[in-house]
């Protein structure tokens, strides 16, 4: 399921959103920009590699940053255009609903520490990784655990390919990020034998988790958990 849109009006303008957005764009087209080797080093300079954040390795090739300080860096690079479009895609479609729950200062407070405790999450689950791991996904699962608790009854427009036909429907956001979550714990037990890189699954699990946790802690006090009786703006059903 690949989702397009929700049905979640907002007050705020989701000024962070846009600004980690743009941020992110902006620092993946210098990425792009530079040659293989390095973009490779930047990665490595900038990226969250276990070995060297637990200290058991070194990184001396023109280290520009503490290895903790790149709990922060890592969450702004990707490894590719579909690595970003996505993280993109996600944050734009359910960040601007958590931002307008907290306030722009408690949502950059809230984004970055999930983004932190994801990282570190991988980092735990491999810490004799060599590999660099990357990306926004880790601070937009702590979104994700955040909307689940907040809207899990929002209208979430999806496109399903199934085979060569693609279906384009209304579910509600319980299913949505309910069948996401899955696929991370199921992901991320296969991946435990697997030494390589790829998917960063426990940076997402500890970051969906981390979300759901601190909600509670940085929504404002007038935003309340979900209500049952609340009522949906749109209907669920099918587009063709």
């Amino acid at each position: 399921m690949i989702p397009l849109h929700d049905d979640n009006p907002t007050i705020l303008k989701p000024l962070v959103t846009i600004s980690f957005i743009v941020a992110c764009v902006s620092i993946f087209f210098y990425q792009i920009s530079l040659s293989p080797s390095s973009e490779r080093l930047f990665v490595y300079q900038f990226g969250v590699i276990p070995s060297v954040l637990f200290g058991t390795e070194s990184f001396t090739r023109n280290a520009l940053i503490p290895a903790p300080l790149s709990l922060l860096s890592s969450m702004f690079l990707h490894g590719g255009w579909m690595h970003l479009i996505g993280n993109m895609l996600y944050l734009w479609i359910f960040g601007n609903n958590i931002e307008d729950a907290m306030g722009h200062r408690r949502f950059v407070g809230f984004y970055l520490t999930c983004g932190v405790i994801a990282a570190v999450s991988h980092a735990i689950a491999s810490p004799g990784s060599p590999i660099p791991m990357v990306g926004a996904s880790g601070a937009i699962s702590g979104v994700l655990g955040a909307y689940l608790l907040l809207y899990p009854r929002s209208s979430i427009l999806v496109l399903i390919p199934i085979w060569v036909f693609i279906k384009v429907v209304r579910v509600p956001a319980a299913a949505v990020l309910g069948f996401w979550f899955l696929i991370q714990l199921v992901s991320g037990s296969a991946s435990l034998s697997s030494h390589g890189g790829g998917v960063a699954w426990f940076a997402h699990i500890g970051g969906f988790l981390a979300g759901m946790l601190l909600i509670g802690f940085f929504k404002r006090p007038h935003v309340r958990f979900f209500n049952p009786r609340r009522r949906q703006s749109k209907q669920y059903g099918i587009k063709w």
